[in-house]
């Protein structure tokens, strides 16, 4: 079974918080109307940019869903 992308994110938490994805999963973890379920990066990418003001740059989601897809290869 396909992990979405917040259960993968959930892989890159880190309390110490050393690097921007790290910083993206430790904040998303919080987020209570993240897209848990999700799979599809035009959603996750629209929720992002309208919700999510942790998230300052979307080059690091775009780096997290790169990392995401090569897991799920």
């Amino acid at each position: 079974m396909h992990k979405t992308f917040y259960q993968f994110l959930m892989t890159q938490r880190n309390d110490d918080g050393i690097d921007e994805i790290s910083n993206f999963a430790n904040n998303a973890f919080y987020d209570h109307t993240f897209p848990k379920q999700s799979k599809d990066y035009h959603y996750l990418t629209e929720y992002l940019e309208l919700s999510a003001s942790y998230l300052h740059n979307m080059d690091i989601f775009d780096d997290a869903w790169r990392l995401y897809q090569e897991s799920e290869a």
